[in-house]
């Protein structure tokens, strides 16, 4: 089994950082590209950045600049270091990553999310 644990979000005023962390766990024999997404009430879910295992990244072109992701593979640990956060920042932000497990069966896996609200 295999287990995605989002941390750090909390509540910063504007203009403030945070890092958000996601730990993968379990019966893991590799993990490819690990993603970042948020979900802001009544919106849909909108991918912010991903990273490969190789540390080829992507952002969405809003937040470049703003939004930093990166991985620890040996940790297997991925990472979202948000500066200049804004209001419409506030959103659950969850973090996939698409794994293989010990069986050699390859998924995409979700963490549950972390809640980030930004007061303006």
């Amino acid at each position: 089994q295999v287990q995605l644990v989002e941390s750090g979000g909390g509540l910063v005023q504007a203009g403030g950082s945070l890092r958000l962390s996601c730990a993968a766990s379990g019966s893991i024999f590799s993990i490819n590209i690990m993603n970042w997404y948020r979900q802001a009430p009544g919106k849909q879910r909108e991918l912010v950045a991903g990273i490969t295992s190789g540390g080829s990244t992507n952002y969405a072109d809003p937040r470049k600049g703003r939004f930093t992701i990166s991985r620890d593979n040996a940790k297997n640990m991925v990472y979202l270091q948000m500066n200049s956060l804004k209001a419409e920042d506030t959103a659950v932000y969850y973090c996939n990553g698409y794994i293989k497990d010990l069986r050699g069966m390859t998924r995409v896996y979700w963490g549950q999310g972390t809640q980030v609200t930004v007061s303006s």
